[in-house]
């Protein structure tokens, strides 16, 4: 008896589906906002280049160092939406 497992497999990958969906727009409802990451709770790797992992910002509120926020909220909490220009 295949056909069950078939229909099991079918539906879990029509439920995934939609959690990727899911996901993708709470991802797009966010933007990368530089300057206003604490020493070590950045999200991903520095602009400048000086480390490639989250939560390695040596210092508070470093311009190259991001992390996400809900678009449009960036400046409001004194970052940066654009990277600064690497040296």
């Amino acid at each position: 008896m295949k056909n069950p497992a078939l229909v099991s497999s079918a539906l879990a990958a029509a439920l995934s589906l939609g959690l990727v969906a899911q996901a993708q727009a709470a991802d797009a409802a966010k933007e990368k906002c530089f300057g206003i990451a604490k020493a070590g709770q950045n999200d991903c790797a520095s602009a400048s280049g000086s480390h490639s992992c989250a939560g390695q910002a040596k210092t508070d509120k470093a311009p190259d160092e991001w992390k996400y926020v809900a678009k449009g909220s960036c400046e409001k909490e004194g970052g940066s939406t654009k990277a600064p220009a690497k040296k």
